[in-house]
């Protein structure tokens, strides 16, 4: 019987405009929580480490649990999963609204909003919709992943705005309402399966095909690669991203034009995924891991000798454009790579290795920071870090341009003996 909905047709385009919905509202928590952060520390009288214990439970939950939906996607659908996620996130909200203690809004945010909410609408969703998409696979999943940065550009302002009128507690509780009410009805117009067996994008990635032997590697030795430069890529992101802000104060710019440039880098962050997109769709997900390695370490080390006001502003946005389709590509390697049963729980565990480097990267540039007293010490921390990124890129690639000559090799030879 043939499959309802096809790849790249027209519903497969309805269901991306749902998934960026669904993602831009379920990774709200991520960037909510920092908005809230002055007013909960002054709230519970705890110090400024402390009060970011919720961000950093909710990133650990975010990544864990990432692998956990990935598993539960594949298995029973994607629709059951944003189900999942659509009760986490609003009673996460609600509960971490209603805590009494510092510990209960972490806890909220570590489990509900984090493990059980945020992550079941990034990895499980990106990787379904690398699972509709044939043709343009690399931009429809560049739109889905610009869920995330959307979200960045969205929820702060209206969050701030709704706490200045009505308190933390009572935005909190709103947020997870809107949750409860809104995604159900999204997530019932994902109900179908994606379809099986799709034939091969035409042109340059037609040799590109799912294998149980990726690269010439054993499943988990391919993804055991695959996370490591995740991990590595995303510590040196995470230098500027998390950063920026204090780096212009001590350089005497103040904390506002830090986050003027924070601001700048995740809408360039936005651009740069979409033309990311573009360009996986024609060169394939590996080459545009090994593009965006490339010219993230570029602009790592611009910010070394360069540190004028116009200087920063100028690289931020440069270092956005560069850096935003690298996670994308994570996933487009694995639909192309690995075998597409599996996607949910691969692209799943990788992408949390990418959240997990994140959170490395922050506080290890402050801790290099703190050690050496100078930030130029952790961007070349971060351009060590990105050549490791790039180092397996590279040995990826070249194992896979090999077996690519072999198998032309071996159908060269066979083709005489069947003429």
């Amino acid at each position: 019987m043939p499959h309802p909905h096809l790849a790249d047709s027209r519903y497969a385009w309805l269901r991306l405009m749902v998934t960026l919905a669904l993602m831009t509202i379920g990774s709200a928590a991520m960037y909510v929580v920092a908005v809230v952060l002055p007013a909960v520390q002054a709230e519970f009288g705890v110090e400024r480490a402390d009060a970011s214990l919720p961000y950093t439970l909710m990133m650990v939950g975010f990544g864990l649990g990432g692998i956990v939906m990935g598993r539960l996607a594949d298995r029973f659908g994607v629709m059951v999963v944003v189900l999942i996620g659509s009760l986490g996130l609003g009673s996460g909200f609600v509960a971490a609204g209603m805590a009494g203690s510092l510990t209960g809004f972490a806890l909220a945010h570590g489990v509900l909003l984090g493990a059980l909410g945020s992550a079941a609408t990034f990895a499980p969703l990106v990787a379904d919709t690398s699972l509709w998409f044939v043709r343009r696979r690399g931009i429809a999943v560049a739109i889905c992943a610009s869920g995330n940065y959307l979200a960045g550009a969205l929820w702060p302002p209206i969050v701030q705005r709704l706490v200045e009128a009505h308190g933390w507690r009572h935005s909190y509780i709103g947020l997870g309402l809107l949750c409860v009410l809104t995604m159900p009805l999204l997530a019932l117009m994902l109900r179908p399966r994606p379809p099986i067996g799709v034939a091969p994008a035409p042109g340059p990635l037609q040799a590109v095909q799912p294998s149980n032997r990726p690269f010439g590697l054993s499943l988990n030795q391919a993804q055991a690669l695959l996370c490591v430069a995740g991990v590595a890529c995303c510590v040196a992101m995470a230098m500027p991203q998390v950063h920026i802000v204090a780096y212009c104060g001590d350089l005497g710019y103040g904390v506002a034009r830090g986050a003027e440039m924070l601001s700048l880098m995740l809408a360039c962050g936005i651009v740069s995924r979409l033309v990311s997109g573009l360009i996986c769709d024609r060169i394939g997900g590996l080459r545009t891991l090994l593009l965006g390695s490339v010219l993230q370490g570029l602009a790592l080390l611009l910010f070394i000798p360069f540190d004028g006001l116009l200087s920063l502003y100028l690289i931020s946005a440069l270092f956005g454009l560069f850096q935003g389709g690298i996670v994308p590509s994570y996933a487009i390697i694995v639909r192309e790579h690995f075998p597409p049963a599996e996607a949910g729980a691969r692209v799943g565990t990788v992408l949390m290795a990418t959240l997990f480097g994140m959170a490395l990267g922050g506080w290890m540039s402050g801790k290099v920071f703190d050690l050496t007293g100078s930030y130029h010490a952790a961007f070349i921390n971060g351009i060590g870090w990105n050549l490791l990124n790039l180092s397996i890129a590279l040995f990826l690639f070249n194992r896979y341009r090999r077996r690519q000559r072999l198998s032309a090799a071996s159908a060269a030879a066979v083709a005489p003996v069947v003429g």
